[in-house]
């Protein structure tokens, strides 16, 4: 048990000990990236950054080990990286330290801890996810209204009998002001029934323009 959770290097950089670490590194990607799909829809892009990263930081830990004035160039060329980024969810900022955890731990040569560290965080976070889920059933909801169409209360039966929860958050006129978008967050009461919400909805506008589209997390709820 002891040599499971103890450092594979011993202060002694070699390519066994290397590969040994890279591929270590490389399988807490892989369950991080796993986690990660089950947890939330992710885009390829983000699924094979989650697979690598932990790779790519235990290398550079490894290189700039003991090189003060390396690790300071290194440190400078990462802080670049923030200001070429978009803000990202709550949830793929935490996937994003979990791999860097994970990387700085292979580096150090502990590469059981980081294994049992991975799996142990990637399946709590599952386990949140399935017992907590969010935003299940809603839904972003714009509407164009004409100008005759007084839109407040409009809609009032219609949401009633198909939504949970309602809120007006924005307004705006288009078309040189002679139409509003209307922009709703809803919580529908059967996701089977949108077609039957939507055609509601058009009776009242006048079959103008309508979206729905699945609520997705703001980046201000970091």
């Amino acid at each position: 048990m002891f040599d499971f959770i103890n450092s594979v290097t011993n202060g002694n950089l070699e390519l066994k000990n290397y590969l040994i670490c890279l591929a270590a590194a490389l399988a807490c990607g892989i369950i991080t990236a796993i986690a990660a799909t089950i947890r939330d829809r992710i885009s390829p892009s983000f699924r094979a950054s989650l697979i690598l990263l932990p790779a790519i930081v235990e290398t550079v830990i490894l290189m700039v080990s003991g090189n003060v004035g390396t690790g300071i160039a290194v440190a400078g060329a990462f802080s670049l990286i923030r200001f070429r980024s978009v803000p990202g969810k709550a949830s793929d900022i935490t996937f994003i330290f979990l791999s860097m955890t994970a990387g700085i731990t292979c580096a150090a040569g502990y590469i059981g801890v980081a294994l049992i560290f991975t799996v142990i965080v990637s399946a709590v976070a599952i386990i949140i996810a399935k017992v907590n889920p969010a935003r299940k059933g809603e839904y972003d909801l714009k509407i164009v209204t004409p100008e005759t169409l007084s839109y407040a209360g409009a809609f009032d039966e219609v949401f009633a009998e198909y939504t949970k929860s309602n809120r007006l958050v924005k307004v705006k006129t288009t078309n040189m002001g002679s139409l509003y978008k209307l922009d709703y967050k809803v919580t529908l009461k059967d996701v089977k029934r949108t077609k039957e919400f939507i055609d509601a909805i058009r009776c009242i506008n006048g079959n103008l323009e309508i979206i729905l589209t699945e609520a997705a997390e703001r980046n201000e709820e970091l």
